[in-house]
């Protein structure tokens, strides 16, 4: 069964976490996925793995402590985020593979537009290498719990990137950042957004 598909918008970040939260406690064996394209206002998130020491300044922008995987992010307009809410329950492969999935369709879209990207060891995510530095222009962090996922994926657009200086993205002190309009494309995130989808469809329900 395809996904279903939601449009939230320009949406704040903490009802939205709420919301991902109830639709997972409610989820059963006959629960449709559920695909929801957003953006957030300005906020770090903080994983489980989350260090204290690894937001360095975050002044006025929010920080919350959330139940995914991983450590700090940022979410941002112009920033891509899409949350999945799959039911994986009869699924044929895990979260491991989940994850590679997702990378790969960030990588099958940034190969659509002529952009050279790929994994790093131990690093989820997608990166791309500019000027010699390799730089991460798509993070993923995921949460499992009664036999679905929750959390999700975020790709960058079109954003201010300063506040990516405020922290060490996911842990990882100095890590660059970069974002689709600095590599030269100018489509806007609903366009982005589409196509990102179908190389999801692809690789999740292909």
């Amino acid at each position: 069964m395809p996904p279903l598909i939601r449009y939230l918008g320009m949406a704040e970040y903490q009802p939205t976490f709420e919301a991902m939260r109830a639709h997972n406690r409610a989820t059963n064996e006959s629960t449709p996925d559920e695909l929801w394209l957003l953006e957030h206002p300005s906020t770090f998130t903080q994983g489980l793995a989350g260090k204290s020491e690894h937001i360095l300044s975050a002044g006025n922008i929010p920080v919350v402590k959330i139940d995914r995987g991983g450590q700090v992010t940022y979410h941002g307009p112009g920033q891509l985020v899409i949350y999945l809410m799959l039911n994986m329950r009869g699924r044929n492969f895990g979260v491991k593979s989940l994850v590679m999935r997702l990378e790969q369709s960030v990588i099958d879209l940034l190969a659509e537009y002529g952009i050279t990207s790929g994994r790093q060891t131990g690093m989820p995510g997608v990166y791309v290498v500019t000027d010699g530095v390799v730089a991460k222009i798509a993070a993923i962090g995921l949460r499992v719990a009664n036999h679905a996922t929750y959390h999700g994926l975020s790709l960058n657009i079109n954003m201010d990137l300063e506040p990516f200086s405020r922290i060490n993205p996911c842990g990882y002190a100095g890590l660059a950042t970069t974002q689709l309009s600095a590599l030269g494309v100018r489509d806007n995130t609903q366009v982005v957004g589409e196509k990102l989808l179908t190389h999801m469809k692809a690789n999740l329900y292909g």
